[in-house]
């Protein structure tokens, strides 16, 4: 019998899961979205770009389905868990990939174990493009295991066990996200100083001096831009990061900082797309208000 998988959060992630999945024959899939209320919001639009059959409610969209993918933003984690728990099948298994403290993990899954469900923590290490569900995922929480052997089942054929502690694999998730959407920032806010004093070409030639020979003009340009499109959505996985970097009793500046950033960064995502790395930075710039000075 055909699986039904219910999608809680119709973002970038859940989006590539309803594509995927029908691309392997799961066609019963359904979805639910607190944006859904605006059918003008990118959520709904996507609704009726992928003809998705959707509820009127979490709890109606986890009713009878085998798989339900939790992929909301960070903050919402747990009010996700709770809300799928009235309708949530005995042995579902629900799927947390929200980028959330282990603390948070945790949360949600007492609530989805208190519901007979089978919590799987799940933990993206990578973009989810290009290799969309072929990504390398991290599954944690005492129901890993046996998932892992039907991962393959929904295309998570890169997922791996990790631990069965809930909260291992979001700690492995958002300390690397310390460095990935910290570097995301930093790149950011030097190119953007750069630009004005004329030195961003200088800035950039100069980081294969002390880094692995890349095309550092093309990775500046791709963070920038991730920062400007999913800023809001960086800066609430950021708050997680620093709160699971205070729970390990480390002062989080890098973490908080970065919050500020991602945040800054999600005002100006209407400039997007641009030719180069350069005119990405002078378009922010002048949206930002920030005089603008060429380089030679």
């Amino acid at each position: 019998m055909m699986p039904r998988v219910a999608l809680i959060g119709l973002g970038e992630v859940g989006r590539v899961f309803v594509e995927d999945l029908r691309a392997l024959g799961i066609t019963d899939l359904v979805a639910w979205d607190v944006a859904f209320e605006d059918a003008q919001s990118r959520a709904a639009r996507a609704a009726r770009e992928l003809d998705v059959a959707t509820a009127t409610s979490p709890a109606e969209a986890v009713r009878s389905a085998t798989l339900v993918v939790s992929a909301v933003t960070a903050m919402n984690c747990v009010p996700a868990a709770s809300s799928v728990a009235p309708g949530l099948e005995t042995d579902a298994w629900f799927f947390d990939l929200n980028s959330s403290s282990p603390a948070h993990k945790q949360e949600a899954a007492a609530v989805i174990h208190a519901a007979g469900g089978r919590y799987v923590e799940a933990a993206l290490m990578s973009p989810i493009e290009p290799r969309r569900l072929a990504s390398p995922f991290i599954l944690g929480g005492p129901h890993a295991v046996k998932f892992g052997g039907a991962a393959g089942t929904f295309g998570l054929d890169q997922a791996l066990v990790g631990s069965e502690e809930i909260g291992v694999a979001a700690a492995t998730k958002l300390c690397r996200s310390v460095v990935v959407k910290g570097l995301e920032a930093l790149l950011s806010e030097s190119l953007l100083s750069a630009r004005h004093y004329g030195v961003d070409r200088e800035v950039i030639a100069s980081l294969s001096n002390i880094l692995p020979e890349a095309d550092w003009d093309a990775i500046a340009g791709y963070f920038m831009s991730r920062s400007l499109q999913h800023g809001v959505r960086r800066a609430e996985e950021m708050e997680e990061a620093a709160a699971t970097v205070a729970d390990a009793g480390v002062d989080a500046w890098m973490a908080s900082a970065t919050v500020e950033r991602q945040r800054w960064a999600a005002q100006y995502g209407e400039v997007l797309p641009q030719e180069s790395t350069s005119t990405l930075v002078d378009a922010v710039r002048s949206a930002a208000g920030l005089d603008r000075k060429d380089g030679p």
